[in-house]
């Protein structure tokens, strides 16, 4: 019998209709646009405005979308994972609230956070689902309401980040597409470097946490970069190295869009020229758990069955990894 993998079957994004350009910034904060491109490689990003629609509303237009594109019944979701750092709530999870806008009253759900890592762990983790023969139809989306937790004083931070969300369908197949290898890591050293102090049972939310400003995001740029040129270089050499592979033999390197410089930093290393490494900050920026599904979604027409792609991603922790995929259509 042949061995059953976890085969992506089909992919769509969803992103606010709102754009924030880098025009725009230069009136909030200290910046301009040719700074913002050169060092990040970004030109304008989407936010979700409304401020009764939140992470899941995002998750939930992606999802409905991945099943009409599909063609698949939400019926018969078995279970529906959401990458997210920006949940509607601490509890009831996002992904039990997209579920019951979806419909899919047959599945469970849960979340994972793994700050921009959070979209990859959770794909691999569907995986083993499809490969136990345990669940037919796997949902996996990422999605995440930057906005809501970006201080926009904060001209080292406001200028990345953007909302969107992104969703794929994972199904079983014998003919060998799908994951073939997986690599992850974590390293809580980088705590110190990237994170948001208030909010959690260490600094639950009180006047002082909110005039501190510690419910946004704090990030060191130096040792993140480096950390994150590091940590995707070795994860992408991994799956090279472990499956006999060279950079001419796969079609596609699909990393985190967290700041083109660290993508063309990343491409350097491993010898992997940049028309192969799918690129879309310049359009989205940096939506965390959303980036690699709208990269997915959007170069998914310059995709064949056989296609190896390796996704790949680093985010606050520190989180960092890549997979394997033999693309099945």
């Amino acid at each position: 019998m042949a061995q059953i993998k976890a085969a992506i079957t089909g992919v769509y994004g969803y992103v606010p209709e709102d754009v924030l350009t880098n025009q725009d910034l230069e009136k909030m904060v200290d910046t301009n646009d040719e700074w913002i491109r050169t060092r990040t490689g970004i030109q304008e990003r989407h936010l979700l405005k409304d401020p009764d629609k939140a992470t899941s509303y995002m998750a939930t237009q992606a999802v409905l979308g991945l099943l009409e594109k599909t063609g698949l019944d939400p019926l018969d979701i078995d279970l529906l994972i959401c990458a997210s750092v920006t949940p509607d709530y601490f509890f009831p999870d996002t992904g039990t609230l997209i579920c019951h806008n979806i419909g899919a009253k047959n599945s469970f759900a849960y979340d994972i956070q793994a700050a921009c890592s959070g979209f990859l762990f959770s794909a691999t983790t569907g995986a083993k689902f499809i490969e136990s023969g345990a669940y037919k139809n796997v949902v996996i989306v990422g999605a995440d309401k930057m906005s809501s937790i970006v201080d926009y004083t904060d001209r080292s931070t406001c200028i990345l980040f953007g909302d969107a969300a992104g969703a794929i369908l994972l199904q079983g197949n014998e003919k060998g597409f799908g994951l073939q290898d997986s690599w992850m890591r974590v390293d809580g050293v980088g705590a110190e470097f990237l994170h948001m102090k208030g909010g959690g049972s260490k600094n639950p939310p009180t006047h002082e946490t909110v005039d501190k400003k510690m419910h946004y995001i704090f990030q060191d740029g130096g040792p993140v970069y480096k950390a994150a040129v590091k940590g995707m270089s070795e994860a992408v050499g991994q799956m090279l190295d472990r499956n006999n592979l060279s950079p001419d033999d796969i079609r596609f390197v699909v990393p985190h869009q967290a700041n083109l410089r660290i993508i063309q930093a990343v491409a350097k290393m491993l010898d992997f020229p940049m028309e192969r490494v799918m690129v879309n900050i310049q359009k989205y920026g940096n939506t965390t758990s959303g980036t690699i599904p709208l990269c997915l979604w959007e170069f998914e027409d310059q995709l064949k069955p056989g296609d190896k792609v390796i996704l790949t991603s680093f985010g606050g922790g520190y989180t960092w990894g890549a997979s394997l995929w033999n693309w099945a259509y």
